[in-house]
């Protein structure tokens, strides 16, 4: 799947940046949102403030999880059609398996290096 609109949920304002910085480079015309938390993203996401074609989420977050998120928004039928692809710095298979069992689309650890990152994106967004 390709997406123009998107979503990121993370608590990190430098792995906004960086994410951010990837999507431009890739490409122009696709908009970018990002929410410091997962209770305000479902605030916004049930109001229909933010209307995301796919949402890239952290999984270490405080106060609700990225995983209670995932978990939660799978089970309200207006937002689960919404593809979630998890964005974290954890690679570790039990987790991944985790995520997918409650619904994640796809599954991304975060890469150190920045072209990286743009391969990594580039096949979701072109």
């Amino acid at each position: 799947m390709i997406f123009n609109n998107i979503l990121l949920i993370d608590d990190d304002d430098d792995d906004q940046e960086i994410f951010m910085t990837a999507i431009q480079q890739i490409s122009s015309s696709v908009k970018y949102h990002y929410i410091n938390s997962a209770r305000e993203a479902l605030e916004k996401l049930a109001s229909g403030e933010v209307k995301p074609e796919v949402i890239f989420l952290d999984l270490n977050m405080p106060l609700m999880t990225g995983q209670e998120f995932l978990s939660y928004i799978k089970k309200q039928e207006k937002l689960l059609q919404i593809p979630i692809i998890i964005f974290t710095t954890s690679a570790d298979p039990a987790t991944i398996r985790l995520t997918k069992q409650l619904g994640a689309y796809d599954f991304i650890t975060k890469p150190s290096d920045f072209n990286e990152l743009i391969n990594l994106l580039k096949p979701l967004i072109i």
